[in-house]
């Protein structure tokens, strides 16, 4: 149990029915005492579960400053297994600023980012995975990135690491049994046997690896950008994809000027959408600036959607773009087949050709035709057609597939050991090495450093 109290605003700032301030820590009761009165006089500092309703006032003048409830839980049923309190106040800024002020006069300190969850993972509620799963709920943007969260936080990757970790634990005591009594024979022990059991759990984390690429994106989103030539249907499209008027829409070329960006569920996918200005020479200096931008843009996509014009035909200009995202991966769309609806073979192919290996979808963003279609092959291309379920084990988190990445390099490096006759002080050196690189996922082996680098990436209050 850590020996100071912490305190923070723990809901955002700005306007709402409530804000709460959170204090946890040995001190959190006595601190809350010198500012909170009780509208009916009742034992509320005793340690029990209780809300309590009552009023924030000035120490000494006693002068009212907000008309509260307090909720009281004890330690270790909460949160950061401290003492906890929390003020719900009313959830303007105001209020929320000056409660949170006599808090810290009254002996609290500032929690640091992510401080709260951080005591919750030192004092042994939640190992480090689960607590990575706090935030991924808290930005989770859509209900299967949710779900999967909510798998993390209850606790299903941590168990598949835990089988993992005892299964490596015990083979490096089989292998080191054998080096440190090479004249007796060590029961269970035989290189079969521990090549086996390493395989075993290599293709365990390989499972797990294969759909971390997918995870990551439920997680993170992907970031998609519209590009074409002016006047093509980019706008149109991210209007009939937000089912929203949300671009400025006309027959004039080079109406968009800038990156519009909005995020939109795709199959649960988060997706954050960017429309960007048409790519071509101009000699308006504010429409130049906005093709630069979209040059710009389409080099940090991770996915790109070449929106190209079937009523007009496919020219110079679109040829340029598409030789501009060769190296990306992404969608032609073809719009506007309402006003061309048959295009020959010949000039289909001759699509296709320019950027092989990419799916081409046929829509017309006027009619809404075909935007079911290029909606599911977003979302097939993404994510590899892995689908969330509530079930199962997905990796969302970029340090989490590193750690597998290591811990399969050990394991690939113990079993290439066996396989090549060398020592079993060699091959015990990477199994440990493959059970420290998992240990570092949930925190049972970590540095400081690394866990003060996580939690700083929360936000105060949590």
């Amino acid at each position: 149990m850590l020996e100071d109290t912490i305190a923070a605003i723990s809901t955002p700032i700005g306007g709402g029915g409530i804000g709460i301030i959170r204090i946890s820590g040995p001190e959190a009761i006595k601190i809350t005492e010198k500012i909170f009165k009780p509208a009916v006089q009742s034992n509320w500092r005793e340690k029990k579960f209780k809300l309590v309703y009552g009023q924030v006032v000035e120490p000494g003048t006693q002068k009212i400053i907000d008309e509260v409830l307090l909720g009281v839980m004890p330690a270790p049923y909460s949160y950061t297994r401290e003492d906890v309190v929390e003020i719900n106040c009313h959830g303007g800024p105001a209020p929320l600023r000056k409660v949170l002020e006599k808090v810290l006069q009254g002996g609290a300190r500032l929690a640091e980012p992510g401080e709260f969850t951080k005591r919750a993972f030192l004092n042994g509620r939640l190992d480090l995975a689960r607590a990575e799963a706090i935030i991924d709920i808290i930005r989770a943007t859509t209900d299967d990135a949710l779900q999967l969260a909510v798998n993390q936080l209850s606790g299903a990757l941590s168990l598949k690491l835990e089988q993992v970790q005892a299964e490596l634990l015990n083979i490096v005591a089989l292998v080191e049994a054998a080096i440190d009594f090479p004249e007796d024979e060590v029961e269970e022990y035989s290189d079969k046997k521990i090549s086996d059991r390493l395989e075993k759990l290599l293709r365990e984390i390989e499972n797990l690896l294969a759909g971390a690429e997918a995870g990551k994106i439920y997680r993170e989103g992907i970031r998609t950008v519209i590009v074409g030539k002016p006047n093509v249907g980019k706008s149109s499209l991210l209007n009939v994809l937000l089912r929203e008027k949300r671009a400025i829409v006309t027959d004039v070329p080079g109406t968009t000027r800038d990156i519009i960006e909005e995020v939109l569920n795709l199959g649960g996918v988060p997706v954050v959408l960017m429309d960007t200005a048409g790519i071509r020479e101009t000699k308006d200096a504010v429409e130049k600036i906005g093709v630069e931008r979209t040059r710009a843009t389409i080099e940090m996509a991770d996915l790109v959607l070449v929106v190209l014009d079937a009523a007009g035909g496919i020219d110079r200009e679109d040829e340029e773009i598409l030789s501009l995202v060769g190296n990306k991966r992404g969608v032609m769309v073809l719009n506007k087949i309402d006003v061309n609806a048959h295009m020959n073979t010949a000039t289909r192919d001759k699509t296709r050709n320019l950027l092989p290996g990419w799916p081409m979808v046929e829509i017309s963003a006027l009619q809404e035709q075909g935007i079911r279609e290029l909606e599911n092959t977003v979302v097939e291309l993404v994510t590899g057609g892995r689908v969330i379920t509530g079930e199962g084990v997905m990796v969302t988190n970029v340090r989490h597939k590193n750690q597998l990445v290591k811990a399969r390099e050990h394991l690939s490096e113990a079993i290439a050991a066996i396989q090549g006759g060398l020592t079993p002080e060699l091959v015990a050196i990477d199994v440990r090495g493959a059970w420290e690189a998992m240990g570092e996922i949930n925190g049972s082996i970590i540095t400081e450093d690394i866990v003060d680098k996580i939690f700083a990436d929360f936000c105060i209050g949590k």
